[in-house]
């Protein structure tokens, strides 16, 4: 199945051998294995990780211009996703997709992308200066959640935009849903131009066949992935996976260079190291007790008046084509209650914190992490909670619709980069924003910088911001004023 010894760790194992040879460090960081730091945090941390947060040396090689063993590990890397490339991030998930944008677009190039992207991709766009081309996804107004973008809609984007350099689409979403990427990535293909996908949710999907097929396998040119997300590497670490006959590996590494400090966490490095190794070795299993422990809970949540968990009944084979059950979506509107309240509750009460709330939903990432006592636990506590709620309130009123993509009237480099004026939400519309609108998490832009402001836009956020969902992107964290371009810096920069 491999071409490479999965059960090598390369990095991790030149850092025991630094460990090992017990040696005197004149390098950075300050706190010299931990002598020089803070005695309450260490005592709380222990001494090992101190004694592997080092500098670029021989031994632990370079992360900007590997030729050891950050080299052999990311070779390894490639080698279990099937990959030509692979490309540690220790910039989060948001770096890699940042380098990824910025590898095959550049100024005024089209780029062309769902509409439920996360903020990371219009900074990639910003930094790029490329023009974003918007796809509307499928939206499922039963449980008020944008899916993916149909293999149609690609196509006819395409066909209007047969100019645009490059294609991103999301798999799976942050619910879990996946379209069907490899009908994707030939339509795309068919115009010569690459693929590139935020599988930021999806680092776990080549390891087990009852998961939505991965980017890799379908096709795609270049993938980000979230790897401490679902697998066990420690947060902020994520990789880039490459398949190089559309996108230059060379070009993808001198941004990754760019993009990210010079001084580069070897403990965060390490962990992807061992996370690599975990997931291509036992992944399989591991993945097949998660799959079981999330369908099990998926199942009694379904028995708990007021609560829906989805599965596979979602899926229509246009932006809803696969799904992974590691992903528990619990829609709550029958109880009367929004998930903001349902999140806050479980966190206040109960000392249970979920992944994210929305208007209408609750999400729990499963993982190998997860146990049935735990999960018994969050089902003790939604048969309370249901018990304390359910037909005492009004069923929350359907889907609000998201408003419709606005008039795009500046490039959004342009546009954030321009001399903006503060106004009031309630008095800026038929301006130009400067600035981003989003709900968050999981951070979708209901307005980008460069675009036309309109009261739909300004009612959805009011409407947000009363169920207590975070709204952000303003300078203002109040989000009462939002910074927009003066209309006579505007004209002549206008988008056609």
């Amino acid at each position: 199945m491999y071409r490479l010894n999965q059960n090598e760790t390369p990095l991790f194992d030149a850092l025991m051998e630094y460990v090992d040879r017990d040696t005197l460090p004149f390098h950075v960081p300050g706190h010299k294995k931990g002598i020089g730091a803070d005695e309450q945090f260490k005592k709380f941390m222990g001494d090992n990780p101190f004694k592997i947060d080092v500098t670029v040396f021989k031994l632990v090689d370079s992360f900007h211009h590997p030729t050891g063993v950050i080299k052999k590990a990311q070779e390894l890397a490639a080698d279990a996703y099937g990959a030509d490339a692979s490309f540690f991030s220790v910039n989060g998930t948001s770096g890699a997709i940042q380098a990824m944008i910025m590898s095959v677009v550049g100024s005024s190039d089209k780029i062309i992308v769902p509409r439920n992207v996360h903020k990371s991709i219009t900074g990639g766009i910003i930094l790029s200066g490329a023009i974003p081309v918007y796809m509307q996804p499928e939206l499922d107004k039963k449980i008020g959640v944008a899916h993916g973008v149909s293999p149609e809609t690609v196509e006819e984007t395409l066909k209007n935009n047969p100019d645009a350099k490059a294609v991103l689409i999301i798999n799976p979403t942050y619910y879990g849903v996946s379209t069907d990427i490899e009908k994707i990535a030939g339509i795309v293909h068919e115009y010569d131009i690459p693929l590139i996908v935020d599988e930021a949710h999806g680092p776990h999907l080549n390891f087990n066949s009852r998961l939505p097929m991965s980017a890799m396998e379908a096709g795609a040119d270049i993938c980000a992935q979230s790897t401490h997300k679902i697998i066990g590497s420690l947060t902020q670490s994520s990789m880039l996976q490459v398949n190089s006959k559309r996108v230059n590996p060379s070009r993808v590494k001198q941004l990754i260079n760019l993009l990210h400090t010079t001084s580069p966490s070897y403990i965060l490095m390490a962990s992807l190291d061992c996370a690599r190794r975990q997931i291509a070795l036992h992944g399989q299993e591991l993945l097949e007790k998660t799959i079981d422990l999330c369908n099990y809970v998926r199942s009694e949540v379904n028995k708990i008046p007021g609560l829906y968990c989805f599965g596979e009944e979602v899926l229509n084979g246009f932006g809803a084509y696969a799904f992974d059950p590691t992903k528990i979506t619990i829609t709550c509107r029958d109880l009367g209650i929004t998930g903001y309240d349902l999140d806050m509750i479980l966190s206040n009460k109960y000392h249970i914190q979920m992944e994210l709330s929305d208007l209408y939903n609750i999400l729990a990432v499963g993982s190998f992490g997860d146990t049935r006592d735990g999960m018994d636990k969050l089902l003790k506590a939604l048969e309370e909670i249901s018990s304390e709620y359910y037909g005492k309130g009004s069923k929350k009123t359907d889907f609000i619709d998201i408003p419709s993509i606005p008039e795009q009237v500046q490039i959004p480099r342009e546009a954030f980069n321009s001399v903006n004026t503060a106004v009031e939400i309630k008095k800026s519309v038929g301006m130009i924003s400067g600035e981003f609108l989003m709900a968050y998490p999981p951070g979708i832009p209901v307005l980008c910088p460069g675009e036309r402001i309109t009261q739909e836009i300004v009612d959805y956020v009011e409407k947000l911001k009363n169920t207590g969902l975070y709204v952000q992107g303003t300078e203002d964290p109040e989000v009462e004023y939002i910074k927009v371009v003066r209309e006579e810096d505007a004209v002549h920069i206008t988008v056609d």
